[in-house]
């Protein structure tokens, strides 16, 4: 089963926001190196990013030990 990080983030974002329509997770670049944007109302910005930024560190936890399967390298980015 091959997830992509793209879905990965969608699915971790949604279970932690309020508003789960208005989160959209597009995915750029190509080869090795995949930015990931993250994008959440506003209201929900809190939740995604966390006190000190430890939910957004966590997020990528996740992400880069997903993508090193895979032998990609994957920036997330919260907008």
């Amino acid at each position: 089963m091959v997830i992509r990080m793209k879905e990965l983030v969608e699915v971790i974002a949604k279970a932690l926001v309020d508003n789960p329509e208005e989160v959209v997770v597009t995915e750029k670049g190509e080869g090795k190196n995949i930015t990931v944007e993250l994008h959440v109302a506003a209201d929900d910005m809190g939740k995604v990013i966390g006190k000190q930024g430890r939910i957004a560190k966590a997020i990528r936890s996740v992400v880069k030990a997903a993508s090193t399967k895979d032998n990609k390298r994957v920036d997330v980015e919260i907008i």
